[in-house]
């Protein structure tokens, strides 16, 4: 069994938010959708993002692999690099660090994104880089790289994409739940907040991993 088959203790992509639960903005979050449709367009929204769609979506629509949020137009190019990389890894072990690189600044840029859009932070995320209460890190790149794994990879996603496809519908569910009391209450329910984080962890993870930023498999966890 390849190290992409067996989930690893302390994973090297982490994704964290400084809590935000009460003291809530309603007007912006009653506008949110509206708010986040140039990071929507730019970098897609919440939700596990496997293809080059610009909408949200389900399995085998002919756009993308499978998706709630889509990958946006950033998005793209960072899914036409990692088919480019995966090349370069299957024949030469090495992974382009340019290519690395956009990889990195997408799902960085991403994460921030997809935390406001999914209403666990109020402050409007920079364009790019800037200062912003998420945490997002892709770890170090591997020193070795597992071809066999890089060449397998998409056989080897779909457990995740199963299994976050069930999880998605109930974190929709949580957001809709979440969204409403804010405006009536001003907070954001705990329980609910941390799902959303966990659930936001788990796909930047996997997300990382099919865009080959690492080999070792993503445990099936929102921690």
């Amino acid at each position: 069994m390849t190290e992409a088959a067996i989930p690893a203790p302390g994973y090297p992509v982490v994704f964290d938010v400084e809590p935000q639960i009460t003291g809530r903005n309603r007007l912006t979050v009653a506008f949110r959708i509206i708010l986040a449709i140039p990071h929507l367009l730019l970098v897609g929204g919440p939700g596990l993002a496997l293809g080059f769609g610009f909408g949200g979506g389900g399995f085998g629509d002919g756009n993308y692999w499978y998706t709630f949020g889509a990958s946006g137009v950033i998005g793209a190019v960072a899914w036409v690099m990692a088919i480019i990389s995966w090349f370069a890894i299957v024949f030469t072990g090495k992974h382009p660090k340019g290519l690395w690189d956009f990889a990195t600044f997408y799902l960085h840029w991403r994460s921030r994104a997809v935390a406001y859009s999914g209403l666990l932070r109020d402050e409007y995320p920079p364009f790019g880089e800037g200062a912003y209460p998420v945490q997002f890190t892709p770890g170090e790149p591997p020193e070795t790289r597992d071809r066999l794994s890089v060449g397998l990879r998409l056989i080897f996603l779909i457990p995740h994409v199963f299994v976050l496809f069930f999880i998605g519908i109930a974190w929709v569910v949580t957001v809709i739940i979440g969204w409403f009391a804010i405006l009536f209450t001003g907070a954001y329910p705990e329980g609910l907040y941390r799902f959303g984080i966990g659930y936001m962890r788990w796909s930047l993870r996997v997300e990382a991993y099919a865009l080959l930023l690492q080999d070792q498999y993503p445990p099936f966890s929102l921690d």
